[in-house]
């Protein structure tokens, strides 16, 4: 089964995300993704947006919302979703105290307490987070890697463009006839013509944030920039999330680049128990090939230890670079 075309690599891909079922090795996946780039001389940055950040304890490294460097030019990164969050209501907050009458201060901080505190916050924060990233951080670095939560935690996070884009959008078109009654009122009472309006602040930071999410979506959307990898295991309720996830992302319009099959059972592993598995695996392989046929993949053996620091990531990333995965 096809759900879509396989996607042409092009060499100015910029922003890659890795993403996938909880547990089936992302974290592990994009790092080697950013340590093949970097070793080839490829500015990287890693960046994480799971709230469980595991890319600072796999490199062996203090990772935080700053970036930090891991190696030659490989940066690593992990957004705190309640640090981005209160960055985000401070930022609301501060704009709203900026266009409110001071009579009314308390009145916003209350409501934005309220706005905090509800379903989505912290996701729409994330968001903003990420935006920043992808429109600053290309002006500093050659790739952008993101290691992303689980896969319904991403695909919300990637149809917050189109989302809030149209809630801004109606704010917009709220704010425009709100202009206009005024200019028709002023007419009306004969305020001179020549007289200057007042600039519209909630105007233009609407108009600011519209355009942020455009250009953030613009480069999601771009196959030449953006490519979303998937990460699964040879085991059914991971075939079946991919390929619905899968499907979900071909709606959005965004780029699928290939997929990292993790965890495959090496030939050396021996056993009863090992070859019974082997037995189950070889047909969800085969099925794999099947369902996501057109794709380019990538099978990652199962490794007999932890995978840990950037020696542990470096076999997987001499396998992609073999493969030539993601256009490496």
């Amino acid at each position: 089964m096809r759900l879509f075309k396989k996607k042409a690599v092009s060499k100015a891909e910029t922003i890659a995300f890795f993403g996938g079922k909880g547990g089936v090795g992302k974290t592990t996946c994009s790092a080697a993704y950013a340590a093949a780039l970097a070793r080839r001389g490829i500015k990287t940055l890693l960046v994480s947006t799971d709230p469980a950040h595991s890319v600072g304890d796999l490199l062996d490294i203090q990772a935080g919302p700053k970036p930090v460097e891991a190696a030659n030019n490989l940066w690593v990164r992990e957004i705190d979703p309640e640090e981005a969050s209160r960055r985000y209501m401070d930022e609301v907050q501060g704009n709203l105290r900026g266009l409110a009458d001071p009579g009314l201060w308390k009145e916003v901080e209350r409501q934005m307490d309220f706005a905090a505190a509800s379903p989505g916050a912290d996701e729409a924060a994330l968001f903003e987070d990420m935006v920043t990233t992808l429109l600053s951080a290309e002006s500093e670095y050659d790739r952008i890697v993101f290691d992303t939560a689980p896969t319904g935690h991403t695909l919300r996070l990637l149809s917050l463009p189109e989302l809030m884009g149209v809630w801004v959008e109606g704010m917009l078109a709220r704010r425009r006839k709100t202009q206009e009654m005024h200019r028709m009122l002023h007419h009306v009472a004969g305020v001179s013509e020549e007289s200057k309006e007042p600039k519209d602040r909630v105007f233009e930071l609407l108009e600011r944030r519209k355009h942020r999410f455009a250009a953030a979506r613009e480069r999601m959307l771009d196959p030449r920039i953006t490519s979303f990898y998937f990460v699964l295991n040879p085991e059914r309720l991971s075939i079946l999330e991919s390929e619905k996830a899968m499907d979900r992302l071909k709606r959005y319009g965004v780029p699928v680049g290939g997929l990292v099959v993790n965890r495959v059972l090496p030939p050396e592993a021996a056993g009863d128990f090992l070859n019974q598995r082997r037995v189950q695996e070889k047909e969800y392989l085969e099925d794999i090939a099947d369902r996501f046929k057109g794709f380019h993949q990538v099978k990652v053996p199962m490794k007999p230890t932890d995978i840990r620091g950037l020696d542990g990531v470096g076999a997987i990333a001499d396998l992609l670079e073999e493969k030539r995965f993601g256009g490496l």
